[in-house]
């Protein structure tokens, strides 16, 4: 263990601004704050012809979110927080073993995850040697050498755990499991298993896919829009276009979240400016601001009002379902008063909304963490799924389930392997298309990964890409897994603090960014990608790279596999020099990838088969939609005791800090903060900047930090609300959902203390 090395992140210095919240997402001040990033990172040529390439057809995938493309796009296809993305990652700015030289990582542990961000691209493989403090530069042969004399030392393959970020194309996905599996384990733990991972398992049991059902198209035939637990404003600003062109179309969108969100108050489109149309669009019709784990209660009232109410679809519940009648037996027997008390929110305004959900004949139902980082994440989600059922809502032009993914192929990734636990099928149809024998049994997620380094049963963590100490719960229990480890190895663009927080040895292998152009055997090679609603296509990087050093995520698992497994029947060497190869062996070893080189070729790629979207079929036991049954859960904390909520900032792309504003919250120049309902505050006496220590409590354990700032806030009575990653300290490692084993960090029982040397606070600028 190396003394010193910080892994949670270090206060913020400056002082705390407070504005007021903005109503109006996007508009001027995103094309200020898109252009100010990228001229900071970029320069005026580089940022103008970057931009232009962002999500076009010959161009590459947004580095950002997994919103799909429109069939026919702009020339500025993009959102605010894509373009910071883009910038962030071609930025002109070097990482290089002269920066490794100067700083020890105990001084980079010491500097804001902010200020790591901004010191550019890494340029060289780097080797952190058993003792040292310093990494010092290494040729690609002897990193791959060293990774190998590992992997091969090892007395069994389930010591090593191969760790995944969204960001990975689906080659480089589908190699590296290849590769994994080959070894002879399942620990391919990824970032679904911290957000979506609720998802996949509420749906896959009730309509037997873990996935949307939703095309883009279907945004513009719907009549009632649902966005439950989720910022489009912030997290997924490209679906802000889709809501208001549904919204012009005539649908009602419904927002469900604790916070009101800028995006959906009022949004308008930058693009607009320049057909001389200066209005902006009210996307909400309806805001419930529903307690945190409230939302199982405020669904059980939705479909109390559509059994009152009588509107059902019979002949799809008939033909096509099963279970209804205990599930409605179950909601039946809810009373309004716990409703209300478990949600916040009157009957009155539960009622108004339920009617308008039972008389929509085409609804869609949009989540994201607000649902899946809940104990309950995969029961709510199933909730989701039986208020849709009952009208019918799947199948069907402008209706279905669409959980929002974050990353950019996060989905894909899922597709073509990177799980830890698949189906008995999928293993063996994988096993016969690579020709190699492969393990059966389910591998390590995420939070069983960290438990196994904590025991000390990992030899080799290899993260591809991520930031998995401060994307990950329960910080300092984390980093002492971590520390355990014999070599840790992270594939990255950009420094992080998981670069500093490492094992007895480690390694940082440098690669190509998705804007970057990628050159094998002479010839330009594209990757493709998935994005939310199941279409691949291509991603077209093009730019110079930002070293002669990098190499891409291909390239890297190939090489490495080589030396790893030489003697398999997978031909490494021929598939990393030609992608097309890659291709044509996935669709041997995966459904839906027929002539993939042919169909991923078309203008706007192709669509995966989804049954009960294309069909009304469903993979399930009795080959029906199923409508489940579930008891609300315990939402109501010890008194005096709050629950918790983490969230991003605007400039925040997941665990990336680009700075530190937060600007439709009105919040900037700290990220310490709590926001807490003012009501809450006077009660205790706190004014704005109120300096605080939080504890979080869980079976009987306490997790502290401290130096927080109060900033009143519109949350709900009894809720609060702080950053990621500055808050993951406060999660804990065992607490997490039902089911999916997902951390449960939208719901997180915490009390604050103060003493008398705490700043007393100001009030509201």
């Amino acid at each position: 263990m190396r003394e010193g090395v910080r892994a949670e992140t270090p206060d913020d210095p400056l002082p705390l601004k407070i504005s007021k919240k903005k109503k109006l997402a996007a508009g001027i001040p995103a094309v200020t704050s898109s252009l100010k990033h990228g001229l900071k990172n970029m320069g005026i040529p580089r940022t103008l012809r970057t931009l232009t390439m962002v999500n076009q057809q010959s161009g590459f995938d947004c580095p950002g979110c997994a919103w799909p493309d429109p069939s026919h796009r702009t020339q500025f296809e993009f959102c605010e927080n894509g373009a910071k993305a883009v910038a962030d990652e071609a930025t002109t700015r070097r990482v290089t073993p002269q920066f490794f030289s100067k700083y020890s990582v105990q001084e980079l542990s010491q500097k804001s995850d902010m200020w790591l961000n901004k010191q550019g691209r890494i340029t060289n493989p780097m080797h952190l040697k058993p003792g040292a403090s310093n990494y010092s530069e290494i040729s690609w042969n002897d990193a791959f050498e060293l990774i190998a004399g590992h992997i091969q030392a090892m007395d069994n393959p389930h010591r090593s755990v191969f760790y995944t970020s969204g960001r990975t194309s689906n080659e480089a996905a589908f190699l590296y499991q290849a590769m994994v599996r080959s070894i002879g384990t399942n620990n391919l733990p990824d970032c679904s298993n911290m957000c979506h991972e609720s998802s996949g398992k509420g749906l896959g049991q009730s309509i037997g896919i873990g996935k949307g059902t939703v095309h883009l198209d279907d945004f513009n035939q719907s009549e009632v829009i649902l966005v439950i637990g989720q910022n489009p404003g912030t997290n997924h600003p490209r679906m802000l276009t889709a809501l208001r062109d549904a919204k012009k179309q005539g649908a009602k969108i419904v927002h469900i979240n604790p916070l009101p969100e800028a995006g959906l108050e009022r949004f308008k489109h930058p693009q607009d400016y320049m057909k001389m149309n200066l209005s902006s669009t009210q996307l909400s019709d309806y805001h419930l601001n529903v307690r945190i784990g409230g939302d199982a209660a405020l669904l059980k009232g939705f479909i109390k009002v559509h059994d009152e109410m009588g509107f059902f679809d019979e002949e799809f519940i008939q033909s096509s379902t099963v279970g209804i009648e205990s599930m409605l037996e179950k909601a039946r027997a809810v009373n309004w008063k716990t409703i209300e008390a478990d949600s916040g929110l009157l009957e009155s305004n539960i009622r108004q909304v339920g009617e308008v959900i039972a008389r929509s004949k085409a609804t869609i139902a949009c989540w994201a963490m607000g649902l899946t980082q809940q104990p309950n994440g995969v029961s709510v989600i199933q909730e989701v799924v039986n208020l849709l059922l009952l009208g019918g809502h799947v199948g069907r032009p402008g209706a279905g389930f669409c959980p929002v993914r974050g990353h950019s192929n996060v989905q894909g990734d899922r597709t073509v392997g990177i799980w830890e636990a698949p189906p008995q099928s999928f293993l063996q149809k994988m096993s016969k298309g690579l020709d190699t024998e492969i393990p059966m049994e389910h591998g390590f997620d995420v939070v069983n990964a960290i438990h196994a380094m904590r025991r000390g049963d990992v030899d080799v963590f290899f993260c591809m890409g991520g930031n998995f100490i401060s994307a990950t719960p329960d910080t300092l229990a984390t980093a002492d897994g971590i520390r355990n480890v014999g070599l840790t190895v992270q594939v990255s663009t950009k420094l992080n603090r998981s670069h500093l927080v490492t094992g007895n040895e480690a390694l940082i292998l440098p690669c190509l960014g998705r804007t970057e152009l990628d050159v094998q055997g002479s010839v330009a090679q594209f990757v493709t990608v998935e994005n939310s609603m199941g279409v691949v296509h291509r991603s077209t990087g093009k730019l110079p790279p930002a070293s002669d050093e990098l190499r891409s995520e291909p390239w890297i698992v190939g090489q490495l596999a080589s030396k790893i497994l030489p003697d398999s029947n997978i031909k490494w060497d021929t598939l990393i020099g030609n992608y097309d190869e890659i291709r044509d062996l996935m669709q041997t070893c995966l459904d839906g990838f027929e002539n993939y080189n042919e169909r991923v070729r078309q203008p706007n790629g192709f669509l995966l088969p989804n049954p009960p979207r294309d069909t009304r079929s469903f993979d399930t036991p009795s080959r029906k939609a199923h409508f489940t049954t579930h008891d609300l859960p315990n939402v109501h904390p010890i008194d005096g005791r709050f629950v918790m909520m983490t969230l991003r900032s605007h400039d925040q792309y997941n665990t990336t800090v680009y700075d530190v504003h937060d600007r439709y919250r009105g919040i900037s120049g700290n990220r310490r903060v709590v926001l807490m309902n003012a009501l809450d505050m006077a009660q205790r006496g706190w004014k704005n900047r109120q300096i605080v220590k939080i504890t979080s409590h869980f079976s009987g354990e306490e997790r502290s930090s401290d130096g927080w700032q109060i900033v009143a806030y519109d949350i709900p009575r009894g809720n609060v609300a702080t950053y990621f990653p500055e808050a993951n300290v406060l999660v804990p490692l065992d607490s997490t959902a039902d089911i999916s084993n997902t951390p449960t960090s939208k719901w997180i029982e915490v009390s604050f203390s103060t003493d008398s040397s705490n700043h007393p606070g100001d009030e509201e600028e």
